[in-house]
């Protein structure tokens, strides 16, 4: 039997044992789960089935066309596109088959504690500290912009568990329930007056090391397959054409003739055009991936992502003239997940100004493109093999 066969056979008998008009959503993802059919490229009992990734898309097609529910990756994008392949890639058995399952449901929201105060594009510099107690890492610390905080249960945590070694080697990765004791959440509001982002204070939070994802010092490295996961999340999700931001602006241009000039046209087209790039880089990188673990390309699909949100929703304040300076909503939310999408120009315009610095700032992509992809001599600095702890701060 051929890959293929084996998904439209699992499919079919999948589709048969839970109807979609009478199965709820977290029963079916469960069962889609069961099936092997969440990641069929993530092994037997994890939720795959040890196929090709690409075949993935040959699921998604054939429960979409029946109707049936997917999950919520606007909820859950740190669980889904960043934690589960690195509880994949260094979790163990217990904590593969503890966190999985839940977190495709979306039973169980995830959250991402890496960035500090003083330690954000330079994500080697967390101060946040792990003291190992017994069984136990005792962690004190303050983490901010942290995305979706205020829905986790979980959260991937990077801490410094030993000081005395240089800043990339003397971290850890841990698994945080962010409903223990000691774990407070902090709103964020932001210039879109939503609070999505949070400051995060950790005080004695008891942690145990069954939850460590990797070795003891090992953070940096898991940390880093993390980040490009994070940016392949963000960067470069399928879309069909016209599925991202330049949907919005070319629907408007089509709506509005009265508010075409020459020089506009000229901007949509070219913009419309990197977008058309974007999206088919983007499928190029999922070709590769599917043959190994994500590389730094994903880095520069990010960037161009942030580039382009931004150009295009200004674009589209200036066809909308006056109309577009509207705003609907002031009231402070703590919304669920994002969406650029189904909300107005002016929140579209505001909230794409964030994308440059989310997931890893524009400045750190571009230097990351020039080093690992383009071979550039790497940025001079004065921190390589000196103890973090007498790193200047």
């Amino acid at each position: 039997m051929t890959g293929i066969d084996e998904i439209e056979t699992r499919v079919a008998k999948l589709l048969a044992e839970h109807d979609p008009a009478t199965t709820g959503t977290v029963d079916f993802l469960r069962a889609r789960f069961d099936a092997g059919l969440a990641w069929v490229h993530f092994p037997v009992g994890l939720g795959g089935l040890g196929l090709a990734r690409e075949l993935q898309n040959q699921v998604n097609t054939l429960l979409a066309a029946a109707g049936a529910p997917d999950t919520d990756g606007g909820r859950n994008p740190i669980g889904l596109g960043m934690a589960a392949p690195t509880i994949l890639a260094y979790g163990t058995d217990e904590q593969k088959q503890r966190y999985l399952r839940p977190l495709f449901t979306c039973e169980e929201i995830w959250c991402q504690l890496f960035s500090e105060p003083g330690a954000g594009s330079d994500l080697a510099g967390v101060a946040t500290r792990a003291v190992r107690d017994g069984d136990d890492w005792v962690v004190n610390g303050q983490k901010v912009w942290t995305s979706g905080a205020q829905n986790a249960r979980f959260a991937i945590l990077l801490a410094r568990s030993d000081p005395d070694a240089v800043k990339h080697a003397g971290m850890s990765y841990f698994v945080c329930d962010m409903t223990d004791p000691g774990v407070e959440v902090r709103p964020l509001r932001q210039i879109t007056g939503e609070a999505e982002f949070n400051e995060v204070f950790l005080t004695d939070v008891r942690v145990p090391d069954a939850n460590r994802l990797g070795a003891v010092g090992q953070g940096w490295e898991v940390a880093n397959a993390t980040l490009m996961s994070e940016r392949v999340a963000i960067g470069g999700n399928a879309s069909p054409r016209e599925g991202g931001m330049i949907g919005p602006v070319s629907r408007t241009w089509r709506a509005h003739p009265e508010l075409r000039d020459p020089e506009l046209h000229v901007r949509l087209l070219k913009l419309w055009v990197d977008a058309e790039v974007a999206r088919l880089t983007g499928a190029r990188l999922r070709q590769k991936l599917a043959a190994g673990r994500p590389g730094p390309e994903g880095s520069a699909l990010k960037l161009t992502f942030a580039r382009l949100a931004q150009q295009l929703s200004g674009l589209e304040l200036e066809l909308l003239g006056e109309d577009g300076l509207r705003y609907s909503d002031w009231t402070l939310r703590r919304p669920e997940k994002v969406d650029m999408i189904g909300r107005d120009a002016g929140y579209r315009y505001l909230r794409a100004k964030g994308n440059s610095i989310e997931g890893g700032t524009s400045e750190v992509l571009r230097n990351i493109v020039g080093e690992r992809v383009l071979g550039l001599p790497p940025e001079p600095r004065g921190d390589k093999g000196i103890p973090w702890k007498d790193l200047p701060r």
